[in-house]
């Protein structure tokens, strides 16, 4: 069932949802989410049948605020407070050791944990009221089929799950990719290091942290959204360089064979649906999302996408197009 996020009343039964054990589709200003309480292994595991993910592939757990996330942690180290301090609540998610017995399902099994304080108005009502019934904790991954597109509205997630699931309405999505996730966890061995590029660029990231990251290596712990292959649409997705891009497609052109062939670009191009790509990174980001999904509903066969710039700003957007196009092999 469909709720509006701003209903009080509706808050209220999303928070008595989740205290039973049950899921929610939870609004978020990255994406929506798929929420349920994170401190019961039963809930959690509602979201991986749900979604059809690995039970070891690792859920962000949404609290409140920083006070929320010291039960998770057998300890929190420096760098994650300066992050929380410079970035909470807000699209940027920390993983840190986790203390033992505590969210062992929603962590995959892993050793520690990745904690996230959203800024959405409507996910923080229901935060803070499944609280006052004693739920502290909130696993809630973007709320899609494994390894498809991100939902950032409402109906995308009704799409996805049909109305049985209680969805609370609260808009498109702000930023409209998920977090960034920064790996704090194994500061005596190595720094943190971005898991996962997001909204928040890799400098202002460094500048909260005071040093530089470090490059992701083989002993990083697992986090969400970092598979080769994921943010798929049904389509078939390409990632061309502008040049490519063009080329093939005047190629397909005068062949005869657009048919089906959409293009999310920035330039104008010859095509069967073409989609103007902003040339924002924020706006872009914003919209992504719900232009593949889109362009899946229009009967897109293939979806051609024009690679973002390599400015760093656009370093979240590059992430999702690329992981979508190695979702499809020639």
């Amino acid at each position: 069932m469909l709720l509006p996020g701003h209903d009080p009343e509706a808050v209220r039964a999303a928070a008595r949802r989740l205290a039973d054990g049950e899921l929610l589709g939870l609004p978020t200003e990255t994406v929506y989410g798929l929420a349920a309480r994170a401190d019961g292994d039963e809930a959690v595991a509602k979201i991986f049948a749900a979604k059809g993910r690995p039970s070891d592939h690792p859920l962000i757990v949404h609290v409140l605020d920083a006070r929320g996330a010291e039960p998770f942690a057998g300890h929190l180290p420096a760098t994650a407070r300066r992050l929380m301090d410079a970035f909470w609540p807000g699209p940027l998610t920390v993983i840190v050791p986790r203390k033992a017995g505590v969210a062992d399902a929603a962590a995959g099994g892993q050793a520690t944990v990745a904690l996230r304080s959203p800024a959405h108005p409507v996910a923080r009502a229901v935060l803070a009221a499944a609280r006052e019934l004693g739920v502290n904790r909130v696993a809630a991954p973007s709320a899609h089929r494994f390894g498809r597109v991100s939902p950032t509205l409402a109906r995308h997630v009704v799409e996805e799950f049909g109305p049985e699931l209680m969805v609370l309405d609260g808009g498109a999505c702000e930023v409209g990719i998920e977090s960034s996730i920064v790996d704090c966890s194994r500061s005596d061995s190595h720094g943190p290091a971005l898991l996962r590029p997001g909204l928040i660029s890799r400098a202002a990231i460094e500048a909260a942290l005071g040093e530089p990251l470090a490059e992701p290596d083989a002993a990083a712990p697992k986090a969400s959204g970092t598979l080769a292959a994921h943010y798929a649409p049904s389509a078939h997705l390409r990632l061309l360089a502008s040049e490519a891009l063009a080329l093939r497609l005047a190629t397909l052109a005068a062949s005869g064979g657009l048919e089906g062939v959409a293009v999310y670009s920035r330039a104008q191009l010859p095509a069967w649906r073409w989609q103007p790509q902003p040339g924002d990174p924020a706006a872009a980001a914003h919209e992504l999302f719900a232009v593949l999904r889109a362009l899946d509903a229009a009967g897109a066969r293939e979806i051609w996408v024009e690679a973002p710039p390599g400015d760093p700003a656009w370093d979240g957007v590059r992430d999702r197009l690329s992981r979508a196009a190695a979702a499809f092999t020639d």
